[in-house]
């Protein structure tokens, strides 16, 4: 019985945290509340790009494929998050 409580309560708090999806207010630190700010004077501006190419860019960064010298920085924010939440993020923002 302890067994299936316990993996009852693993089960629920992965499904929770997947359902929370991408914590935007980190973004928004460096790229700003309407996500037209170059991170740190070198990213581009979010706003002006297409979801497909933020959607590319997050999970680019994610795999180690895409990025310039934020690269390292941007891993760390997205590593935890799987690809379709980064995909549905990406959705939210740009044009």
């Amino acid at each position: 019985m302890k067994k299936i409580v316990i993996a009852s309560i693993a089960a629920l708090a992965v499904s929770t945290v997947a359902m929370a999806g991408v914590n935007g207010k980190a973004c928004v630190a460096c790229h700003g509340a309407d996500w037209s700010k170059k991170a740190m004077g070198k990213s581009k501006n979010v706003a002006e790009m297409s979801h497909a190419d933020i959607a590319t860019a997050l999970k680019g960064y994610k795999h180690g494929t895409y990025g310039g010298p934020m690269k390292g920085v941007m891993k760390g924010q997205v590593a935890r998050y799987s690809d379709a939440d980064l995909e549905a993020f990406a959705q939210t923002i740009g044009k």
